[in-house]
């Protein structure tokens, strides 16, 4: 069996890390990657074997911490002998291997994909998307322009396999109104890519919480609560690690989403200090953004190993305090409850 017919190597949970970690040995494997040999450990990815010669694969979906789901399918390369385009992020190096990250066939499946995200999401919050979007040339205008937004609560009613026939005048969109039902974040659903990283914080790989899952299928595919009940009647227990992860604004800091509303938010002028969380003794690194003596958010370094990312929900919203501000009527935050 040839290494570009072997399987895909199979991950185990609970993250991309941990499983790195465990599946490393000392044995190096060689390969080459754009022309270049290379020797890496076994156990190594494409992705990260390419980031470790300096060149960067564009990806969405995929985070260190997260274990990868391969749904993005902007980091895939071009492996020779293989019938299809690999993931990077899942594709563990084999001896031999000979890859190719920007080729001709590569170059034309991540023009596609970028036409048709971007033809069907909002990405006007999503970073380096633009970059790439001119990068490969793509054109997502030639769908046609964007349908309008469904009306609210038409995607979480949506019944899987009952589909509406396309509308030839426009290109399908996931456009709808942003979901304001509680006073800690939003959902604004016109920009979810279906990166799967939300549900894989929020379930096995940090929160366990599993409060959010995909819903629907095919293009009515969609985030939701459980039976799409109001965020506030769900499992969340509102640690926002779902916002941490998102790479597309489609979760966001209820803080940040009403200052960009107002047009009040410019991350230039803003500057970041790690503390300590106060609550606990667990001792979270928090990472505080200031807006002109402001706290604007809180997040936590990915890199950390207390806490790779993730917060409780004192830790991410119970900052208020600091400016001598009340919590948000209903929160909870700060009185003991979470």
């Amino acid at each position: 069996m040839t290494a570009a017919s072997q399987p895909l190597v199979q991950l185990q949970r609970p993250t991309h890390a941990t499983d790195q970690s465990r599946r490393m040995s000392t044995r190096t494997i060689s390969c080459t990657i754009d022309g270049t040999p290379i020797s890496v450990r076994e156990g190594t990815t494409i992705f990260d074997a390419c980031r470790q010669m300096g060149t960067e694969i564009p990806t969405l979906c995929f985070l260190d911490t997260l274990h990868p789901v391969n749904v993005c399918r902007v980091c895939v390369v071009e492996l020779e002998g293989a019938r299809v385009l690999v993931p990077s992020c899942s594709r563990a190096v084999e001896e031999g291997m000979v890859v190719h990250t920007n080729s001709p066939r590569v170059q034309h499946s991540r023009k596609l994909v970028l036409e048709m995200l971007a033809s069907s999401v909002d990405l006007s919050t999503t970073p380096n998307v633009a970059e790439w979007i001119a990068e490969y040339d793509a054109k997502p205008e030639r769908f046609g322009p964007p349908a309008p937004p469904a009306p609210a609560g038409t995607r979480d009613a949506s019944i899987a396999g009952h589909h509406a026939p396309p509308n030839p005048d426009f290109a399908a969109t996931v456009a709808e109104p942003t979901k304001i039902d509680n006073d800690l974040y939003v959902r604004d659903y016109a920009k979810c890519i279906l990166c799967y990283k939300c549900v894989e914080a929020c379930g096995p790989d940090h929160q366990n919480t599993f409060a959010i899952a995909v819903a629907g299928r095919g293009f009515d595919a969609h985030i939701s609560t459980e039976f799409a009940v109001p965020l506030p009647e769900s499992a969340c227990v509102y640690c926002g690690n779902c916002i941490a992860v998102c790479p597309t604004g489609a979760l966001m800091a209820k803080t940040e989403f009403d200052k960009r509303a107002a047009g009040n938010w410019d991350e230039s002028r803003m500057t970041a200090t790690d503390t300590i969380c106060p609550y606990c003794g667990v001792g979270c690194t928090l990472r505080l953004h200031v807006d002109e003596g402001e706290i604007v958010k809180a997040t936590s370094p990915l890199e950390n190993a207390i806490t790779q990312g993730n917060l409780c929900i004192k830790g991410r919203f119970g900052w208020r305090f600091v400016q001598n501000t009340a919590a948000p009527a209903g929160s909870d935050v700060g009185n003991g409850r979470h």
